[in-house]
């Protein structure tokens, strides 16, 4: 399937709950791109920052990011992308099961086409991950 990029698009998922893992990757399988997973801010922050077991770890396009998160909080992580002049060019997409008019994000720190309410529906939110990514 071509989503219409001509390279390869490096996607970081910073998910805790197995089953939006699970149907982000089946959302992304087929498209061009390559899905990278950390389940919490500690080790999304080791991922970007190239540290630990990630000093291998590719540069990013795109972070899939969850706000709900152990170790360290979506939140934090947004802040800390945000405040480093190597991580703050990256698009990130804010993925969580919040609505949007009960989070509330400093004035341009996320465009609101970045902030994807969890549906029900698991064709619905897959659909979405997608176009939010591809289109």
């Amino acid at each position: 399937m071509d989503e219409g990029a001509e390279t390869d698009v490096e996607i970081l998922l910073v998910e805790d709950n197995p089953g939006d893992v699970r149907l982000i990757k089946e959302a992304l399988d087929e498209t061009n791109s390559t899905l990278h997973i950390t389940s919490d801010g500690r080790e999304a922050l080791d991922f970007l920052h190239r540290r630990n077991e990630f000093t291998d770890a590719p540069r990013i396009d795109i972070i899939l990011l969850d706000l709900n998160l152990p170790k360290v909080d979506g939140r934090q992580v947004l802040d800390e992308i945000r405040n480093d002049s190597e991580l703050d060019d990256i698009r990130v997409i804010i993925v969580t099961s919040a609505q949007e008019e009960h989070t509330t994000f400093e004035q341009g720190e996320l465009d609101v086409s970045d902030f994807l309410t969890k549906p029900a529906n698991p064709e619905e939110f897959m659909a979405l991950v997608r176009s939010s990514i591809f289109d």
